[in-house]
């Protein structure tokens, strides 16, 4: 037996009497209204041929013919029509306890109409029933697994193309590019070396003195820093320009001047023996010249007639970085370097 139609569902018993009695329906007797309804239903499908076209049948046949036409609503439909019926039954027999409590003795009136009353307030209604199952109806459902990777891809794409656009907007790039190729030559080799000599050099004749104090900050929880620069005083003293002195003939000023004299990257050459580097100062002179000088005037006390004062020697020594052979060290490497770029213009 199927379900009922809503439109006889929303009727009281007695038009469904009544209509029982206009369509010649009389197997209503000793049925309760939900068994009318479906009875009803029934007969009215069975003689559709001969009611369909009356007016007042019209909704019937209509919201009959949609619930066939989807049986996922059918179903719906004959399960809601069941869950009414059983609320109905529920509830009637509940009023049917009350009235047969009332009916009993005035000692019992009392705890028995509060407890069939407990017992309607804990009866769902009807209404109470179709609003949870609406509200139930309207949740959003979560999205499915796929449509959230896609949206967590999608999201990664655009924060990778951003951080893309403002790396190559920061010049990151090109400053890498232009710091690579000027530190790829001999010159840039060159100058390095020197400048980690003076480095090395530059807290023995200049040393630091005491400047000021920057006081503690409780907010960043730091102590007091003393701030130390150097002693600028000793730039009138000749405790700094004797070994200065020194040092820039020796390890800068006399190679040099040989380097531009005894060139011989600076030669003519045939067309086919031409070479793709020429330098104003050979390199290779450089580096010769100043590893003789260096090994003669740091290595052997060499004085040149009494032009060396030896306590700046001493001095000097004791700066750099392994003495005197941190200079033969930095000799050799820059005569390596000539040597191999030599090798690759060849």
């Amino acid at each position: 037996m199927s379900g009922a139609s809503s439109w006889l569902q929303k009727m009281r018993k007695a038009e469904l009497l009544e209509l029982c009695e206009s369509v010649d329906f009389k197997d209503y007797h000793g049925l309760k209204k939900t068994e009318i309804e479906v009875a009803l239903d029934d007969y009215l499908r069975e003689n559709a041929d001969q009611y369909s076209g009356e007016a007042r049948l019209a909704p019937f046949y209509k919201t009959r013919g949609r619930s066939e036409s989807s049986p996922i609503k059918k179903e719906a439909t004959s399960v809601m029509s069941d869950i009414e019926s059983k609320l109905r039954t529920t509830k009637r027999r509940v009023t049917k306890a009350a009235e047969e409590l009332l009916a009993t003795d005035d000692s019992e009136v009392e705890p028995l109409t509060t407890r069939a009353r407990s017992a309607l307030m804990r009866t769902p209604a009807r209404s109470s029933a179709l609003s949870n199952l609406s509200f139930a109806s309207n949740l959003p459902l979560p999205p499915s697994p796929a449509v959230l990777a896609e949206v967590v891809d999608r999201r990664t794409a655009v924060l990778r193309s951003k951080f893309t656009e403002y790396y190559e907007k920061s010049g990151v790039v090109e400053g890498a590019e232009a710091t690579r190729e000027t530190l790829s030559s001999l010159t840039a080799i060159q100058g390095l070396i020197v400048l980690f000599e003076l480095y090395n050099l530059r807290p023995e004749l200049l040393p630091n003195r005491y400047a000021f104090t920057i006081p503690a900050i409780a907010l960043l929880n730091t102590s007091p820093y003393s701030v130390k620069i150097p002693d600028l005083f000793l730039l009138l003293t000749s405790s700094f320009w004797g070994p200065a002195i020194l040092w820039a003939f020796s390890s800068f000023l006399v190679p040099l001047a040989a380097a531009y004299f005894f060139n011989l990257t600076s030669k003519p050459r045939p067309r086919s023996h031409r070479t793709s580097f020429n330098y104003s100062f050979d390199p290779l002179t450089f580096n010769i010249v100043k590893a003789v000088l260096t090994y003669a005037i740091f290595g052997q006390d060499v004085t040149f007639g009494g032009l060396v004062d030896l306590e700046y020697v001493a001095r000097i020594n004791s700066a750099l970085c392994g003495g005197y052979k941190g200079i033969l060290t930095g000799t050799g490497i820059g005569t390596l370097v000539t040597l191999y770029e030599a090798v690759l213009n060849k």
